[in-house]
């Protein structure tokens, strides 16, 4: 009983107390969003910077993918349904603030990965990365064969690619058929999730339609798979690029319009509370002259 009386004697009248943290938490929180509203916009302005310099360099890029897949399409290859070894090649980053772009194509490799494994068909993955590896590892961790790093923070070479396909091939996994899963640029504010098929020599030589090309001996046919591997992942690589650069510049837009309206609704609720404290003030005053 004397704790309950004695809490009710020296409660405490924190009702402008209260008024007065509520405004130095909103200033708090209104120089911060501000702060966070610097860093998007001038986000927004290195990645378009950057989306202007990977869009030149995608054009020409395309022509390698596009001349190492014509051979498969004219020669109309595919693999036979009784081989089992299937490969993905996931191409992503290492950075992110993009909006949806790993999340897509790690969902992509998800379904295909269920879709083969159902079928009862022995699946690999390489991610090409570190983003995408965070993605798949937990849940498919054991379809993992090669992860590549420091990828995304420069743009990437022919050099690059050949590194990547040059550790496949000493990785010494023999598939027969594979797939590149990759993020496809259609325009500043679009893109799309696409894939391209990927054969082993085996396949390629295997195939009936190759029997129109008479100059073609084993030796030539092994370089040019190799060949063909290095520009399909170059490929990847310049049109995965393109398109996070713009989902990056287009993400930090719609934060910096975010942020603004954020403040706005801050100043507006700061006003509101500042003024209200005033009243109560000029009310204690006058009542305080008038008890007088």
């Amino acid at each position: 009983m004397f704790a309950r009386a004695s809490a009710a004697v020296f409660l405490p009248q924190c009702g402008q107390v209260r008024n007065m943290a509520t405004l130095k938490d909103i200033t708090i929180r209104l120089k911060s969003v501000k702060n966070i509203q610097k860093i998007t916009k001038s986000m927004k302005m290195v990645a378009a910077a950057k989306y202007s310099r990977a869009e030149r360099a995608l054009k020409p890029a395309r022509v390698y993918g596009t001349g190492a897949l014509s051979l498969y399409e004219k020669a109309d290859i595919k693999a036979p349904e009784d081989k089992n070894k299937h490969l993905i090649i996931g191409v992503s980053s290492d950075r992110g603030l993009c909006g949806a772009i790993h999340s897509s194509v790690a969902k992509a490799i998800k379904s295909e990965i269920a879709k083969l494994a159902g079928a009862g068909k022995e699946v690999m993955v390489v991610n090409i990365g570190d983003k995408l590896r965070g993605l798949l590892y937990r849940t498919h961790g054991q379809h993992i064969l090669i992860n590549c790093k420091e990828v995304g923070r420069k743009p990437p070479t022919f050099t690059d690619a050949s590194i990547i396909a040059t550790e496949l091939l000493d990785s010494g996994y023999e598939f027969d058929q594979g797939t590149i899963i990759y993020n496809r640029f259609r325009s500043v504010i679009s893109y799309k999730t696409d894939e391209k098929p990927l054969y082993s020599m085996d396949t390629v030589a295997s195939s009936e339609n190759m029997g129109i090309y008479d100059d073609i001996d084993a030796d030539v046919l092994r370089n040019y798979q190799e060949f063909a591997l290095v520009n399909i992942i170059y490929y990847g690589l310049k049109e995965s690029t393109t398109s996070e650069q713009s989902a990056r510049m287009t993400a930090m837009d719609s934060a910096s319009k975010n942020a603004s309206e954020m403040i706005d609704k801050l100043t507006l609720t700061f006003n509101r509370t500042r003024q209200a404290v005033i009243t109560k003030e000029l009310i204690e005053i006058i009542s305080g002259a008038a008890a007088l």
